[in-house]
């Protein structure tokens, strides 16, 4: 089971280094392919924005990949869940504000990781 908790942290951190790499470097090419219901004309006014939340998603990346270099079991566990916590309540939110399939690509995969820690 570990290793697949683990697997499934390093996919999540994958998945949130791309959205970081689309919303700070690729906003006005790959942001238009990935938010096809937002107006393409906002796409350049909005890229600061958007870069401004890459980072955020890149911070959401390094947490969960600092977990593979914590030691201490219990340390890395509740940093995991920390992280993995956050990337739910960013995934439930974008879901609710921007795009329904954010859930199943950003929470839903956190949730899961989330649960299979606990039991």
């Amino acid at each position: 089971m570990e290793i697949t908790i683990k697997i499934l942290i390093g996919l999540i951190a994958l998945i949130h280094c791309y959205i970081l790499w689309f919303e700070m470097f690729a906003w006005e090419t790959r942001g238009k392919k990935v938010f096809k219901n937002f107006p393409k004309e906002l796409f350049a006014p909005t890229k600061e924005m958007a870069a401004n939340q890459g980072l955020y998603n890149g911070f959401l990346a390094a947490g969960l990949i600092w977990t593979f270099f914590i030691n201490d079991t219990q340390w890395a566990t509740n940093v995991s869940l920390f992280f993995l916590g956050c990337v739910s309540v960013a995934g439930i939110y974008g879901a609710l504000t921007a795009d329904k399939r954010i859930f199943f690509v950003q929470a839903l995969p956190a949730i899961v990781t989330m649960i299979l820690i606990l039991i």
